[in-house]
């Protein structure tokens, strides 16, 4: 709530800097029409919401008078910056995920992304381990009640959850690289089991076939 209440107030105190800081300009008597009023003249006033023009009373030199106080933006903006800072870190989102430099305008790669919301990964992958259990129970009991209607649905068997993070993470990148480990760190079927969901007896079956030059039909995703 703190970090809320701090967002807030750099926000209204920013707006207050431009609102209060804009130019006055002051008109001397002579610029002003006037009106009689039984013996008295008295100058016609207009613009009565205006806060930018003013009348100067009694005076008959320096006609036109600006008044253009200096903006504070930048300290305000470097406030209004930290407090959003602050709040990204407490919701754990990480200080940059609300941040609004203007450094960020290029278009960046998903590695770069990843590096600038360390913060960020880790909580999505912290609470991508805490659902995957609960999603597969709830696809299974999908499937379950499915088979109880009638739906010729095969068994599950073991089930995983495959997040998609390609906004985050450069899933292209992290495929060529586990590709390029094939044979060397990782086997075929290890691939298969990784990137198309499939159980490592399906997946043996089809990095045999491949080996083969031939696929079986079917497998599991």
């Amino acid at each position: 709530m703190d970090a809320v209440q701090a967002v807030d107030l750099t926000f209204d105190a920013l707006i207050n800097e431009i609102d209060v800081s804009k130019m006055r300009v002051f008109l001397s008597d002579v610029l002003f029409d006037r009106e009689k009023t039984g013996d008295k003249a008295i100058s016609i006033p207009f613009g009565k919401q205006d806060c930018t023009v003013f009348r100067k009373v009694m005076s008959t030199e320096d006609t036109i008078q600006e008044f253009a106080p200096a903006l504070r933006t930048s300290s305000q903006s470097e406030a209004f910056r930290i407090a959003l800072q602050m709040l990204g870190d407490l919701t754990g989102f990480g200080i940059g995920y609300f941040d609004f430099d203007e450094s960020h305008g290029y278009v960046r790669t998903a590695t770069e992304v990843s590096s600038d919301n360390s913060a960020l990964m880790r909580n999505i992958r912290r609470h991508e381990n805490a659902l995957q259990e609960p999603i597969t129970a709830i696809a299974r009991a999908v499937m379950a009640v499915s088979r109880g209607f009638g739906e010729g649905i095969p068994d599950e068997g073991v089930m995983a959850v495959m997040y998609d993070d390609s906004i985050i993470q450069d899933v292209a990148a992290e495929k060529a690289q586990d590709m390029a480990e094939v044979g060397v760190t990782m086997n075929a079927w290890e691939y298969r089991a990784k990137w198309y969901g499939e159980d490592e007896k399906t997946a043996k079956a089809l990095a045999r076939g491949l080996g083969k030059g031939k696929a079986p039909k079917g497998g599991n995703a």
